[in-house]
C-alpha cells in the first residue's frame, strides 16, 4: 500500500529524472514503492542490457554495487548513481583479486567465469562474465575443459550437474538463499498442496534438487505464466514476489525466501536524495572498466 508521503516523494522523483534527464533501473528485489518510479525493472541481466542501450545523462540503480558498477562499465561517460552506500552485496565481497590469481596460477587451462554479482576488480581478472539465465549457456559457450565459477557455490555446485566440463568453486553464497531451508520448503508444500516449487539457483543443492523448475528472476516470471499450476512457492528474496503478483495476475505465490537487507537499504528518500544531490556516484579506474567490459560484453554476445 503506497502512503500520501510516499505518492508526494514519487512525484519529485519523477519530475526530478525528467529534469536531469536520469533513467531509473530497479532490481526485482527492490521495495514495491520503488518500483513506481522505474524505468525499467527486471533482473542482472536485463538490467545491463537496459543500461547498455541508455541515452539518458544520468542512471541511477536501484540494486546493489555490482549492478550499479556493471552499468558505469558499460557508461563511462554516464553519471551512475547508487541510492546509498549501504546496498553493498556482500556475497560480491567475497572474492579477493590476490585469492583469484593464484587460483588462475594454480589451473592455468581454466577458463575463469565470474557471475555478475561480482565486483569491477574481480570481472577484470574474468574471461566471462554470466547471469543467473544464462550460466549454464555461458559455460557450454567455452572451449576449455575447466571452468573456475565465481563467487557463488551453490550455482557452482548445480552448474556442474549440467555440464560435462570440470567446475572448480570458489566459497562464496547469498546469505539470503543459503538460509532457505529443504525442511521449511517441505512444510510449505503440505500447506499448499496443489503449489508448484520454484527455486533460484543460488539456493543450496538440497533445495535445488526438490525444485519443480530452477531459474532465474525473470524466468520465474516467465515460468509462472506459462505453467497450468495456479499456485508457486518461490525460493529467493522475498521482493521477488511484488514483482510476480505485478506480472502474474489470476494466481497465488508463496514466499520461502527472506530479506536481503541491502537491496531494501534503498528507500524513495535516499533514491529523492541521491539524485537530487547527484551523490554516490560509482567510478572505476579505468583500467580495470576496460578489461571488465570485455568480460560483460562476452556474456552478452552470447545472449
Amino acid at each position: 500500500m503506497i502512503t500520501e508521503e510516499q505518492k508526494e516523494l514519487i512525484e519529485k522523483i519523477n519530475k526530478l529524472k525528467k529534469e536531469k534527464d536520469a533513467v531509473i533501473l530497479v532490481h526485482n528485489y527492490q521495495r514495491p514503492e520503488i518500483y513506481e518510479v522505474a524505468d525499467h525493472i527486471g533482473d542482472s541481466l536485463g538490467l545491463s542490457q537496459e543500461a547498455s542501450k541508455t541515452k539518458a545523462k544520468i542512471i541511477v540503480f536501484c540494486g546493489v554495487d555490482f549492478m550499479a558498477e556493471t552499468a558505469k562499465i558499460l557508461n563511462p561517460d554516464k553519471k551512475v548513481l547508487l541510492p546509498t552506500k549501504s546496498a553493498q552485496c556482500p556475497m560480491a565481497a567475497m572474492v579477493t583479486v590476490k585469492e583469484l590469481k593464484e587460483l588462475k596460477e594454480k589451473y592455468p587451462d581454466a577458463a575463469v567465469i565470474s557471475y555478475v554479482n561480482t565486483s569491477a576488480e574481480t570481472k577484470a581478472e574474468s574471461d566471462i562474465c554470466c547471469t543467473s539465465r544464462n550460466f549454464v549457456e555461458i559455460t557450454d559457450s567455452l572451449p576449455n575443459k575447466e571452468v573456475i565459477f565465481v563467487p557463488d557455490e551453490h550455482m557452482g555446485n548445480y552448474l556442474q550437474t549440467k555440464t560435462d566440463k570440470k567446475i572448480i568453486i570458489w566459497k562464496g553464497y547469498c546469505y539470503v538463499h543459503t538460509k532457505i531451508s529443504a525442511e521449511n520448503i517441505k512444510k510449505a508444500k503440505q500447506l499448499h498442496p496443489a503449489a508448484e516449487f520454484i527455486a533460484h539457483p543460488e539456493c543450496p543443492m538440497e533445495i535445488l534438487e526438490i525444485a519443480d523448475k530452477v531459474c532465474s528472476t525473470e524466468g520465474m516470471i516467465k515460468y509462472a505464466k506459462q505453467s497450468k499450476a495456479k499456485e508457486f512457492i518461490i525460493a529467493t528474496e522475498e521482493g521477488m514476489l511484488n514483482r510476480l503478483k505485478k506480472e502474474v495476475l489470476g494466481k497465488k505465490f508463496y514466499a520461502a525466501g527472506g530479506v536481503c537487507f541491502n537491496q531494501k537499504s534503498i528507500n524513495l528518500e535516499n533514491l529523492y536524495e541521491a539524485l537530487k544531490k547527484e551523490q554516490f556516484e560509482i567510478k572505476i579506474p579505468e583500467e580495470i572498466r576496460i578489461k571488465a567490459k570485455k568480460a560483460v560484453e562476452r556474456m552478452m554476445d552470447v545472449g
